[in-house]
């Protein structure tokens, strides 16, 4: 019998563990999906900015965040510092960090994106820092942490994150993009909206194709255990459902922007499987019937959602807030429709009391930036680019060169 134990201890921690590397590389996706839909003249930047995040993000919550987070579940923020005081009997307490992490990584990834080409990079760095730490650990203890915030969360349902992880990024984001204002000439004096096209659709493309491969990972390694038949059951139910919602998005927003443009939007299209991806990352294990309508919804809300920030002149150069924000709240809210166990109530709360703290305190911090440092490059440097001030290196030297 402790042999049996064991094996299943060893297979529910090599899942974290391999599926963890799964997400890990969904760092690459968010780079390499922000460089094809932002200019050429920023493309170092926003590599940089992934590459130190991602770094950031494992430094500030081995430290902090992690303890923040799981430590001391009765209480209305956790204790302990770096990884002290906390033992798993059915798992490796590392392979739990080590998922757990790049769960992280991913909502400061979402915040990247939306503050493209303008933003500076020491103050952006220093936010992610503080997400990491302490803004994400704390909502997180609220919900998987335990804690459910002295009964107020009390079954509030998000299995794998599409509140915890994805809207977290985007209340983040919305915050700061809202302190930061659009980039320059996005927006006409007469309110009309300048297209500001990305440099290269293959990486772009490339860069979702990667977030897909690696969302199996962060919806399937959310089973957390494969060392029984109902365990690898559950694994396969979820990757699956989770294929299906990305495959339904990217199909669903290619119709709709044919039957209204005669043409299929590519970048669009990118955005409708994310955001099908986002949907079903509450619920995946509801199946694949309710994945398939997530899905549906998800790129209908995209269509809508990406005009209607542009009129509020929120500029989000990726569609970060429409994939991220708007789906979030989508895939948690689909939940209670699916899944008849869960109180829909219960999951408004957890939308809006999430919201609401991730909201209000990313505002103060950014707005504590924007008053010491500053968020804002000058208008020189964004016309010049990030990339010579900032990085001091171009992505394409001799492209650029040449059209000098």
């Amino acid at each position: 019998m402790e042999n049996l134990n064991d094996v299943k201890y060893i297979l529910d921690s090599f899942l974290m563990i391999i599926m963890a590397v799964f997400v890990m590389w969904m760092a690459a996706g968010f780079a390499m999906l922000e460089a094809g839909l932002t200019r050429t003249k920023n493309n170092t930047v926003v590599l940089l900015k992934n590459i130190v995040l991602y770094s950031i993000a494992v430094i500030a919550y081995y430290f902090v965040g992690y303890n923040l987070m799981y430590g001391d579940g009765n209480s209305f923020i956790g204790s302990g510092f770096a990884l002290s005081g906390i033992s798993y009997d059915d798992h490796s307490l590392y392979a739990d960090f080590f998922f757990q992490v790049v769960f992280v990584a991913t909502a400061a990834s979402v915040i990247s994106g939306t503050v493209a080409e303008r933003m500076k990079l020491i103050p952006f760095l220093i936010f992610v820092a503080i997400l990491s730490a302490i803004i994400y650990p704390i909502q997180g203890h609220w919900t998987w942490g335990g804690s459910e915030l002295g009964g107020l969360l009390s079954g509030f349902s998000d299995f794998a994150g599409s509140t915890i992880v994805h809207a977290v990024g985007g209340w983040a984001a919305l915050a700061g993009v809202l302190l930061l204002g659009p980039r320059n000439g996005k927006y006409g004096k007469n309110g009309q909206v300048r297209a500001i096209y990305g440099s290269s659709m293959p990486l772009a493309t490339l860069g979702t194709f990667i977030l897909w491969m690696g969302w199996f990972g962060f919806n399937g390694g959310s089973q957390l255990a494969m060392g029984t038949k109902a365990d690898i059951d559950g694994v396969a139910l979820v990757v699956a459902s989770t294929n299906m919602a990305a495959a339904v998005g990217a199909v669903t927003m290619a119709i709709i922007t044919y039957v209204m443009n005669r043409r299929i939007d590519l970048t669009m299209v990118l955005n409708g499987a994310l955001g099908g991806l986002v949907a079903v990352t509450a619920g995946p294990d509801n199946g694949m019937l309710a994945a398939t309508i997530e899905g549906i919804v998800a790129a209908i809300l995209i269509y809508v959602a990406v005009p209607m920030f542009d009129k509020l002149k929120i500029d989000d150069p990726v569609g970060a807030l429409s994939v991220h924000l708007i789906n979030g709240i989508w895939g948690t809210i689909a939940v209670a429709i699916f899944n008849p166990e869960v109180s829909m109530v219960a999951q408004i709360k957890g939308i809006v009391v999430i919201g609401l703290f991730v909201f209000v305190t990313s505002f103060v911090v950014w707005y504590a930036l924007k008053l010491t440092i500053g968020i804002r490059v000058s208008d020189e440097v964004e016309y010049d680019g990030l990339d010579q001030h900032e990085a001091g290196i171009e992505s394409y030297p001799e492209f650029a060169k040449n059209f000098r």
